[in-house]
């Protein structure tokens, strides 16, 4: 059986033992892991951690929360860094309105540097959603009539019609830790209508560990397992067969081997 976690930030210091944070992935089943940035700098880091580790790549950009801290010259640190061969999609981009940091325009002038640039180098995006859907949706659709999207809605927290309206996008929808808590009734029925080419998981490691370790911090790869096997269970079919299906999706966004 091979997993493939679509979004781990393997250069948050609380995963700091890089070489040991994969090797426990792989001992588990997790021979692929997307390193995501969320900044210039972790941009650099994440290529660099997919140059020295053959199961990881890497994703670069800048957040929605931390746009606010970028500085001259660092956008175009990530567009030169997105022509590496070991990077295969941009991001994390997105919108964030929960902790109302970073004003909403420059956030959405970030988001759509990203999806422009995606556009021009046919790279998947991963997107943060944050209690913002209708602003997303909005500038998604816009930004769509340019040209094609791909990418995936990680860590996703939102209903099956938000769900519907981003796989009528083109998007994928990936699932972290909070699918599996006992109060997440709601969100494995949705985890249940997503169509298995379009599904995809992940841990967003350090954060969200899952049931039945949530709480120990930091997460890791490693247990990206327990979500697999929760959605498995809601979707009725075996985990090997989960594994498979997310795995062979998530090669097929990233172009990855």
């Amino acid at each position: 059986m091979e997993l493939f976690d679509t979004h781990a930030h393997l250069t948050d210091p609380a995963l700091a033992d890089t070489s040991g944070v994969v090797a426990r992935a792989v001992a588990a089943g997790v021979q692929r892991i997307l390193t995501v940035a969320t900044s210039a700098a972790t941009s650099r880091q994440c290529v660099a951690l997919a140059e020295r580790h053959a199961g990881v790549w890497a994703a670069v950009g800048i957040h929605p929360n931390e746009a606010d801290e970028a500085a001259p010259g660092d956008w175009e640190a990530v567009v030169e860094l997105a022509q590496h061969p070991r990077v295969v999609a941009l991001g994390e981009t997105g919108l964030d309105l929960y902790w109302q940091k970073v004003p909403l325009p420059l956030q959405i002038d970030y988001f759509e540097r990203h999806l422009r640039l995606a556009q021009e180098r046919d790279l998947p995006v991963v997107i943060h959603l944050r209690q913002s859907a209708a602003e997303i949706l909005d500038v998604l659709t816009r930004v769509r009539r340019d040209g094609p999207l791909r990418g995936v809605m990680h860590s996703f927290t939102g209903t099956a019609e938000e769900a519907a309206a981003l796989l009528e996008l083109g998007l994928h929808v990936s699932f972290a830790g909070m699918v599996t808590f006992k109060k997440s009734q709601s969100l494995r029925q949705v985890a249940a209508t997503i169509p298995a080419d379009r599904l995809l998981i992940e841990t967003d490691a350090p954060y969200l560990s899952p049931e039945p370790l949530r709480g120990r911090h930091p997460n890791e790869p490693a247990r990206l397992v327990h979500i697999a096997a929760c959605l498995a269970e809601v979707r009725g079919i075996r985990l090997e067969e989960l594994a498979a299906q997310t795995t062979a999706s998530a090669q097929r966004l990233f172009g990855v081997p």
